[in-house]
């Protein structure tokens, strides 16, 4: 039974990964290049430099991909490379292939919506391959290492690196062509955080687990998300038995793997989960990778 779950999980990982980086795929053919946007990104990187070094916006975005997932490899160790290495293969696929269609079916709206899509289905998308542990490579491996580092969140780290990336465009283009990247920054930003919460409904989850098997999953917690765990003693007042109450605190998008934990090891195990708004220590405010 355990091994058709994983199995399946295994499955539905690699699914959201193609979907996320398809979805990506589509706002950079479709929005991002076509309507010069600088909106963050190995394309909007691309957008940015191509007035200085005159390279095929396409083509410069694809050695990018390359050059960063080999750097995320380094830094952020094999792990992220391999769970990295599926998204950064598809997309420079789905970049040739949709480059053709965007000619054939091309998409006139006003650049202002048009940034506006490029930074939502860019959010989506990304939101979608982190869903599934893994990253699209690209532009997401700075804000990871900086969350390696620091602790600062993804989230916010793809806002501050994006937001430097429009303000490069300043440099090629002009304010006007800044301020519409903006549009873009801020959607992506907006719709990543909401496909990550989907599931979980708040900044972090504050979740109280009982079980039998209490040692074995605070070991895999640990293991798994590097988050610690804090052992309650308890006392039963139906059974009037002495228990363990594992306490810890993960961020939104590991809630749902720690749900995956806690129901492989023991499917009767009884869970407790309130929202959690305001975390401080480790972790949260400093030091600790995973977020």
């Amino acid at each position: 039974m355990k091994d058709n779950k994983n199995l399946t999980k295994k499955i539905l990982n690699l699914l959201l990964i193609v979907a996320g980086t398809f979805v990506l795929t589509v706002s950079v053919e479709f929005f991002i290049l076509p309507y010069r946007i600088l909106s963050g990104g190995v394309a909007g990187i691309a957008v940015a430099l191509e007035p200085f070094f005159h390279i095929d916006t396409t083509l410069f975005a694809n050695l990018l991909t390359v050059v960063l997932l080999v750097v995320g490899g380094i830094f952020l160790g094999k792990t992220f490379l391999m769970n990295t290495i599926l998204s950064s293969l598809l997309y420079p696929v789905f970049t040739t292939l949709l480059s053709h269609w965007v000619g054939v079916v091309p998409i006139t709206i006003h650049p202002m919506l048009a940034s506006f899509y490029a930074g939502l289905l860019g959010g989506i998308g990304i939101g979608l391959v982190m869903r599934a542990d893994a990253s699209t490579g690209g532009m997401d491996v700075p804000p990871l290492i900086l969350n390696k580092v620091t602790g600062l969140k993804v989230s916010t780290g793809v806002l501050i690196t994006d937001g430097l990336t429009v303000l490069l465009g300043i440099v090629a283009y002009d304010i006007n062509a800044a301020l519409l990247g903006l549009v873009s920054v801020f959607a992506s930003t907006v719709a990543m955080d909401k496909v990550l919460s989907i599931g979980a409904g708040a900044n972090a989850k504050s979740v109280q687990i009982i079980s039998e098997h209490w040692q074995e999953m605070a070991d895999a917690i640990q293991a798994e998300l590097d988050r610690g765990v804090t052992l309650i003693p308890g006392y039963g007042g139906y059974q009037h038995a002495e228990k363990t109450v594992i306490l810890c605190v993960v961020s939104a998008r590991q809630y749902n793997r720690l749900l995956e934990i806690v129901r492989r090891i023991d499917e009767h195990a009884f869970t407790i989960t309130t929202d959690a708004a305001d975390m401080h220590g480790e972790g949260f405010t400093y030091s600790s990778p995973n977020i």
